[in-house]
């Protein structure tokens, strides 16, 4: 599992490290979650018996304090569950304000959501027993997953995770007595660290499309951290989005190249051969799939690409690779039927000076027609094409 220089990134964000015991650290300890070397939440929680109380500062895309209270049952999963907001000049001291709350009825589970005019549309559908809160970046509810998992002698377990009003199921496995592994029904397996009750030391989630980090720790200063993160927002420098999303038109010897995707950023880490492995089919950016579309024909190394709208995969290589032009559209970066390809051309790759922090795409006007380059890094993936 990787490890990462969690030291520097405490010293970085201001954190108050206190010594505490080992039954402490169990049940009253921290997250810190990367992006390669950008914190990206921080989350403070509390096991008491049944429960669990959690303070998060999550950071995109931009700076929101969130404070969870969670009662469990004899299952194991949510008997009530309180979402609460915090305004960020007052921080976790001010009351809050409820912004979601589920209690299992019977057999059934009321949510109440908060809408938009500050009214609550309320919710009943049917209970899952030990199911547990999904909550977007955020892993203190995987954390009540393993320690479940762990009570269990089976090698691993169907967990069920909620969203909104709808669960999905992760898998939990138990790869050896210091190691999990739980599975997201579509972003990939994440790699965990483990203690002998299932409390998470680390958690590798680089193999899926998240590519976070998350390592636990104890004795942060909450407050400090969100009171930081606030004043980094107001002095206008917010995290920002995961993967912001692009629209741009290139005017290319009369043909008009449309380009929409969603623009990964560096963050310190290593792109090509690292968290876009060579010879793997990559989405070519993030979120929803690539799309490119050209008001005329064009031909890219001897393809004819009618004019028309179609996605964009590639498959990057140390000396060059294949980009892969397909007719779906309207889908998402994961989704992809070869069976729809309108064909495959080779791509060349060069180095250059400067460092791209955000993928991007860019079309350039030549001779004749042009050229399409991906850029990321100090990486960039080229084709020519012609205007027919």
């Amino acid at each position: 599992m990787k490890k990462t220089n969690l030291i520097l990134t405490l010293v970085l964000i201001g954190f108050t490290m206190a010594c505490e015991t080992d039954s402490q650290m169990q049940n009253n300890a921290a997250f810190v979650t990367l992006l390669g070397n950008d914190t990206l939440a921080v989350e403070k929680f509390e096991k008491n018996d049944n429960n669990i109380t959690a303070q998060v500062v999550l950071r995109s895309p931009r700076t929101t304090l969130t404070s969870y209270q969670l009662i469990t049952n004899e299952s194991g999963g949510i008997e009530e569950l309180t979402v609460s907001d915090h305004d960020l000049n007052s921080g976790f001291k001010g009351e809050g304000t409820v912004d979601r709350s589920y209690k299992k009825t019977g057999d059934s589970l009321a949510i109440s959501i908060k809408t938009n005019d500050g009214s609550y549309r309320n919710i009943m559908t049917t209970y899952e027993p030990g199911v547990l809160p999904f909550i977007d970046m955020v892993h203190w509810p995987f954390e009540i997953a393993f320690n479940n998992a762990m009570t269990t002698q089976a090698d691993s377990i169907d967990q069920k995770l909620l969203s909104g009003s709808r669960s999905s199921t992760f898998i939990v496995a138990k790869i050896a007595k210091d190691s999990m592994t739980i599975r997201h029904p579509s972003r990939g397996v994440m790699g965990v660290q483990v203690d002998k009750n299932g409390n998470i030391i680390e958690l590798d989630a680089s193999e899926t499309t998240r590519k976070l980090t998350v390592q636990r720790t104890n004795g942060i200063d909450i407050d400090a951290i969100a009171e930081k993160f606030a004043q980094s927002d107001k002095s206008g420098n917010p995290f920002g989005g995961l993967s912001g999303a692009v629209e741009e038109s290139f005017s290319v010897n009369g043909a008009i190249i449309d380009v929409s995707y969603g623009t990964p950023q560096k963050r310190g880490r290593e792109l090509f051969g690292g968290i876009v492995s060579f010879g793997e089919r990559w989405r070519t950016g993030a979120n929803r799939a690539t799309h490119f579309k050209t008001s005329q024909d064009i031909e890219m190394q001897g393809l004819t690409i009618p004019k028309g709208e179609y996605t964009l995969f590639s498959i990057p290589e140390a000396d060059g690779g294949i980009l892969i032009i397909n007719k779906q559209t309207g889908q998402n970066g994961q989704t992809y039927n070869m069976s729809r390809d309108l064909g495959r051309v080779p791509l060349q790759v060069s180095q250059k000076e400067d460092s791209t922090e955000g993928f991007t795409i860019l079309v350039e006007e030549r001779s004749g027609g042009g050229v399409l380059k991906l850029v990321w890094g100090t990486t960039v993936y080229s084709v020519d094409f012609e205007i027919k």
